[in-house]
């Protein structure tokens, strides 16, 4: 759980300004790529979070 909350993070840590995330992300470039924003990269973010929370890795 520890190092799925760690990768977790690192992901948010890739979102805009405005909480949102591209496509795909260019790690050569460092910036997301792609469509914009991206609803298959928004629904797996708010599913690994329901599911780390409900793991106890927030509290939950």
């Amino acid at each position: 759980v520890d190092e799925a909350r760690k990768l977790f993070e690192k992901l948010l840590a890739l979102r805009n300004d405005l909480g949102l995330l591209a496509e795909e992300w260019d790690p050569r470039l460092q910036r997301q790529v792609g469509n914009f924003p991206q609803a298959f990269s928004h629904v797996p973010l708010i599913d690994t979070a329901l599911r780390l929370t409900a793991s106890g890795a927030y509290g939950g």
